[in-house]
């Protein structure tokens, strides 16, 4: 057998207790292609994870984290890929199934792995491409469900967090008035680079200081009833992060909260190529690079790296690149 480096997590732990091991490099079975890992960024699912999340039996212990990665295919079984095609791939069971990419190669299944058009590789460096595949598409997947246009004012709340950062670029390049949110005001100047309109110090009651027609939730339940507040009257709000580390909530009337008011969601299990390519394609024609909060390049950096995205002072896509 060929020996690998990996993190295996067992069981729930701090992050100081993630550690690199020595393991069989995965067997290649038909529909799965066998990737080489050039790097992968870290979510904020992971810390979940390997903070609590572990214990739920439906996570497959053990197991190696990681619900993306950008590599190459090194053997395609009986799939439609070729050997050296460059791919991402996310989510579908990624590091809670079956093993994610916290390692050097992963077995991964066809059905959430995709090639990365060559128009990227002339607009971006590989770690922007790396930076990519999970967050943009989680940002993508929200403003999509925001129905959001050039007339509206979107409240980016949790603003400076990867995703946020992301939205609001995307955002921007639709054209939208933006508010962005932060808990200090040392971080407006660069929510205002990545094309905040208006910064406002979310101290966890908005409700007196701005209305808008769209908004992104990225801390979550923790703040959900106070930004509903802050809705117009046939306004959007979207809930994709738990930032605020909490994921369910007590107190929800949708009769009195959601009176005339709608709320939406994405979830991020279901990606394909089709959308993959538009998410390029809409980076390269609005000439849009990702914003990486930090870069590492060994596997024995897994700790620092949950711990820098439990901080919430990344400001950017915390993100590996191994080879």
């Amino acid at each position: 057998m060929i020996i690998m480096k990996a993190i295996v997590l067992e069981n729930t732990c701090k992050a100081e207790d993630l550690k690199v091991s020595e393991i069989d490099m995965p067997q290649v079975k038909d529909d799965w292609v066998l990737v080489k890992i050039i790097g992968f960024g870290i979510n904020r699912s992971e810390v979940i994870l390997r903070d609590y999340k572990a214990d739920e039996p439906y996570i497959n212990l053990p197991v190696v984290p990681g619900i993306e990665c950008v590599g190459e295919i090194v053997d395609e079984s009986n799939t439609d890929f070729s050997k050296g095609d460059m791919i991402v791939a996310l989510m579908g069971g990624m590091g809670r199934s079956f093993d994610g990419s916290y390692a050097e190669y992963a077995l991964l299944p066809e059905k959430n792995v995709f090639k990365i058009p060559d128009v990227a590789f002339n607009h971006l460096t590989m770690e922007e491409i790396i930076a990519v595949p999970e967050t943009y598409f989680t940002a993508y997947g929200s403003i999509s469900t925001l129905n959001l246009t050039k007339k509206d004012t979107l409240l980016v709340r949790g603003a400076t967090s990867a995703t946020g950062l992301t939205a609001m670029q995307l955002a921007s390049a639709i054209g939208c008035k933006i508010i962005a949110t932060s808990r200090s005001e040392d971080r407006f100047e660069k929510l205002k680079r990545y094309g905040a309109d208006e910064c406002i110090v979310d101290d966890g009651d908005l409700s007196s200081q701005v209305l808008s027609n769209k908004i992104l939730e990225l801390i979550g339940p923790k703040t959900l009833l106070d930004s509903l507040s802050l809705l117009e009257e046939n306004g959007i709000c979207c809930v994709t992060g738990v930032l605020g580390g909490i994921e369910y909530m007590d107190g929800f009337d949708p009769i009195k909260h959601l009176y005339n008011k709608y709320m939406t969601s994405f979830f991020s299990n279901f990606p394909t190529q089709e959308i993959i390519d538009e998410i390029f394609s809409f980076l390269v024609k609005n000439d849009i690079k990702p914003a990486i909060g930090k870069v590492y390049s060994s596997l024995e950096d897994i700790p620092k790296a949950h711990k820098l995205m439990e901080s919430n002072n990344a400001q950017g896509k915390i993100i590996f690149r191994l080879i």
